[in-house]
């Protein structure tokens, strides 16, 4: 979470994106980049920093070319994007995180196993930009003008940023990555500090108490316990919809060791309803604090849309 920070306050990530669209020439291809820009960064920034970063640009840009009525559908498409891109591999998003840790799986099944889902989430995405309407643009000149980027604080994060995956990909120990963090930030940057998001922090250990404690009442032990045994991707499915998907993989990896079935089900479950991933409420809330929102409208499109991919990977999925 530091280390995207320090990376969103030198605006790494919007200046890619500036490079990518300097070449569009109509509405179709301005949504394509800005859809596949959240959905193969979220794969190593996660969904959440992918989506703070690139809707908002999305809603400049939009507004800037003067097409905002594809702006809708843009936003719709770039959350199932990051949602669906970061499931590839465990720095996607927090419960691959978790479940790649507490699971024992290798880099190799992990991806082995989700590749599949974000192969076809990627053919998805492509074919729904039909719903994109073709209209010509003229981006003009950028007003907004980035402080220039100190390269040995790019460098040192860029470093920090290798270390910690390398902490998720077990070839160096947690406390190594957290000291190597902490050590550069005292040193070199120590207002990213303020930056990071604590209380998110503060939520996942909220989340460890509430489902152990859940746990340990009869009825809902035996409960879960018996519908997961049977049914562990539905129930992971199901549960995604209800109280979201990093929930889901906290409650009921303590119900079964099924991993496999369990890191399917809450990457497939946070398709669906607008609380089944909680990136979903960060896309929203920027949309609908732009100018001329149409919050019903993006409500019932997201919706709509959503199912039709949950709908799609389920089958592969009993397909496989």
């Amino acid at each position: 979470m530091a280390v995207m920070a320090g990376f969103q306050s030198m605006f790494v990530f919007r200046r890619i994106g500036k490079r990518l669209l300097k070449k569009t020439q109509n509405t179709v291809q301005l949504s394509a980049v800005l859809i596949m820009l959240c959905f193969f960064s979220s794969m190593l920034v996660t969904n959440d920093v992918a989506l703070i970063t690139f809707v908002p640009f999305a809603i400049d840009l939009f507004s800037m070319c003067g097409r905002k009525k594809q702006l809708l559908i843009t936003v719709v498409l770039q959350t199932i994007a990051a949602n669906l891109g970061s499931m590839l591999i465990p720095p996607g998003n927090p419960q691959n995180l978790y479940l790649y840790s507490i699971s024992g799986m290798g880099m190799g099944e992990f991806v082995s196993i989700m590749l599949p889902f974000t192969a076809l989430s990627f053919i998805l995405l492509c074919i729904s930009l039909v719903f994109i309407k073709k209209e010509g643009i003229e981006l003009p000149e950028e007003r907004e003008v980035y402080p220039a980027a100190s390269r040995l604080r790019l460098s040192i994060y860029i470093m920090l940023f290798i270390v910690c995956l390398c902490a998720v990909l077990k070839l160096v120990p947690h406390y190594i990555a957290l000291l190597a963090v902490i050590i550069c930030l005292v040193i070199f940057d120590k207002r990213i500090f303020f930056r990071i998001d604590y209380g998110l922090l503060l939520t996942f250990a909220a989340l460890f108490i509430f489902v152990g404690n859940l746990a340990r009442i009869p009825v809902v032990y035996e409960t879960i316990s018996a519908l997961t045994d049977a049914h562990p991707f539905a129930v992971s499915v199901s549960a995604s919809q209800i109280i979201s998907n990093v929930p889901a993989a906290l409650l009921i990896s303590g119900f079964t060791d099924n991993y496999v079935e369990l890191l399917k089900g809450v990457n497939i479950g946070g398709l669906g309803t607008l609380i089944a991933s909680m990136a979903s409420l960060i896309s929203y809330k920027l949309y609908v604090q732009s100018a001329d929102a149409e919050k019903g409208k993006y409500l019932a499109v997201f919706t709509f849309i959503n199912v039709v991919f949950l709908a799609a990977l389920c089958t592969l999925n009993a397909i496989l």
